[in-house]
């Protein structure tokens, strides 16, 4: 029998909705500027030829209801809510209609960013990870399976901050697609039951403190709720 140093890391699952059994995860996919205003309000082009991709780890996890911490680093704390879509077969080099076989479920999610980060490694050109991945900024509420969700298109994508509403649009105003999105991703990586994908914000993001209550949906899925917290305290 293998021993370990210390306990390996605990698996990560989202709940699915109708079901007793959670969707483990191994890896979050996310997919930048999809919304043409979106990427207009950050005072960047749209590349309508292909979606780009930065990544979180498991561990950035946190599912609604929760309370965040304000988290460290950070004076600009900035929400996005997204359409996450969960594989359920493996899937490499795939058509659009092999993609979108393989998905097995979509959910709510926040994508919550660290912007002064993001925006000074953006300034150096460096990677996005501080800004982007850490401790509880992939929130998500739980899955629908696809089926039961149907084709996606005019489903309203929304989310109101201490009940006024900030983000408000469509799903059918993505520049890629889900199965265009998953196709894509599958000529790069060997997708696998486990990833999860973030397909992008629309516009409206915007930034938040302790105190504030976060509260999205879309059309047709459980919707998602977060609260902010005071920061934590150093031990």
């Amino acid at each position: 029998m293998t021993s370990y140093l210390f306990d390996p890391p605990a698996i990560h699952a989202i709940p699915v909705s109708g079901a007793s059994a959670q969707y483990p995860v191994s890896r979050i996919f996310c997919v930048g500027r999809n919304y043409a205003a979106h990427a207009a309000e950050m005072g960047n082009e749209v590349d309508r030829e292909a979606p780009f991709y930065f990544t979180k780890s498991p561990q950035a996890l946190l599912a609604t209801g929760a309370i965040l911490p304000y988290p460290p680093g950070t004076q600009d704390l900035h929400h996005e809510m997204e359409l996450a879509l969960a594989i359920g077969q493996p899937v490499f080099r795939a058509t659009r209609d092999a993609a979108r076989a393989a998905i097995f479920g979509y959910g709510c999610a926040l994508d919550m960013t660290r912007r002064d980060l993001q925006g000074a490694a953006k300034d150096k050109r460096r990677p996005w990870d501080l800004g982007k991945d850490f401790e509880g900024s992939a929130v998500l509420a739980p899955l629908t399976p696809a089926e039961a969700m149907g084709e996606i298109g005019p489903q309203r994508i929304h989310l109101a901050v201490n009940g006024e509403i900030r983000q408000d649009a469509t799903l059918d105003e993505m520049i890629h697609g889900v199965a265009e999105i998953v196709a894509d991703l599958s000529r790069y990586y060997h997708l696998a039951p486990g990833d999860l994908i973030l397909t992008g914000t629309p516009a409206g993001v915007g930034a938040v403190g302790p105190g504030d209550v976060l509260r999205g949906g879309i059309d047709g899925l459980a919707p998602i709720s977060l609260t902010i917290g005071p920061a934590d305290q150093p031990a």
